[in-house]
């Protein structure tokens, strides 16, 4: 076993997170030096057409010297959103009745995507043809 495998496997303390198909886990690893940093790891879970399912990993390694910076940008980023938008969810994934809306030459049209329907933004009524 190599020693990025052997690092990897130090876990010193861990947190996970689990939002729908998202699992968001958070452990402090140690260096070979003895001192510690943190592992934020992104998993997705993909079903197959079979059934069968994958997952994807996103990792993002953050050390003690970025965190003071990394957690001031954060509580910033989150915040902004939370003021413009609140807290609330809006998507098309959370809501069963979400209508997009999209900017036309006309003005704007809504498309529902409620059933997962493929969007269409045609004037063509096919029993015209």
């Amino acid at each position: 076993m190599s020693d990025k495998e052997l690092l990897e496997k130090e876990e010193i303390f861990s947190k996970v997170l689990r939002a729908g198909r998202r699992t968001y886990f958070f452990d402090v690893r140690a260096t070979k030096a003895g001192d510690y940093y943190l592992t934020i790891t992104e998993s997705k879970k993909f079903t197959n057409d079979d059934g069968s399912f994958h997952y994807k990993k996103h990792k993002i390694y953050l050390y003690k010297e970025d965190f003071a910076a990394f957690s001031e940008i954060l509580s910033e980023m989150t915040a902004y959103i939370v003021d413009e938008k609140g807290e609330e969810v809006i998507s098309e994934r959370h809501q069963k009745d979400f209508k997009r809306e999209y900017n036309t030459e006309e003005g704007i049209a809504s498309a529902d995507t409620a059933d997962g329907d493929v969007e269409s933004f045609t004037d063509i009524n096919f029993e015209d043809i």
